[in-house]
């Protein structure tokens, strides 16, 4: 005989999670909690609390904010409506951590950058250069991804870089790219790629003001360590 789980209707009402969020504050719940929140609904065999902690028990937050629909769907008791739902509360919070009030956000350092593209740029698995095309006053007019790959100066061409900035007449740019390995340390072919751009904006009187290497949680900027002149 199947072993008999409790529904979620069946918990007393100080342990059901919505009921404890609104008597105690989102604060006060587990990861487990908050998800089943979103997803309301187990399945048959399963209540949606027992399953959000088995899912935790298998995935920490960071790799299942990383899963696609199809990774999602292959957990038990996930399907395409649930895995959505997953996948859009992730967006949300990557979204929320680049928000800013300000429609023309102002770039002043190197951590500027770092905090608007970090949280769409952690989860990659592959390198994303990115170029930020500026105005006079160092607002982003643009974010023009460039390429997807590793970086390598014999295929990202000051062609492909400049041909937005152009277009937007802006008077800056700065490049971005992030390391999946998580350790931000220039490679070889990063700072030869950079040299190449930085030549290349000069010639079209667009100047390069940075290049901004991002991994898991640091950065390194290629102008604080000389290579941007």
């Amino acid at each position: 005989m199947s072993e008999y789980k409790i529904s979620i209707h069946e918990m007393p009402e100080d342990d059901r999670p919505r009921e404890r969020l609104v008597k105690y504050g989102p604060e006060s719940l587990s990861n487990a909690e908050l998800l089943a929140i979103i997803l309301r609904t187990g399945s048959q065999k399963e209540n949606v609390v027992n399953m959000c902690s088995r899912i935790f028990s298998e995935y920490n937050i960071k790799q299942l904010s990383q899963a696609n629909i199809s990774m999602l769907t292959q957990m038990h008791g996930i399907g395409i409506a649930k895995a959505t739902q997953i996948a859009a509360v992730f967006e949300l919070a990557r979204k929320l951590e680049g928000y800013t009030d300000d429609p023309k956000r102002k770039i002043r350092s190197p951590a500027d950058v770092y905090s608007l593209l970090y949280p769409g740029m952690r989860e990659q698995k592959r390198e994303r250069l990115v170029a930020l095309l500026l105005d006079t006053k160092n607002h982003v007019m643009r974010e023009e991804v460039i390429s997807i790959g590793s970086l390598n100066a014999n295929i990202v061409h000051p062609r492909e870089v400049f041909k937005a900035a152009l277009m937007e007449s802006c008077a800056s740019v700065i490049l971005s790219h992030n390391h999946p390995s998580g350790d931000p340390t220039p490679s070889r072919e990063d700072i030869a790629v950079t040299e190449k751009l930085v030549e290349g904006g000069k010639l079209l009187g667009i100047d390069v003001l940075d290049h901004v290497v991002i991994g898991d949680g640091r950065y390194v900027s290629l102008k604080d360590e000389g290579y941007v002149r």
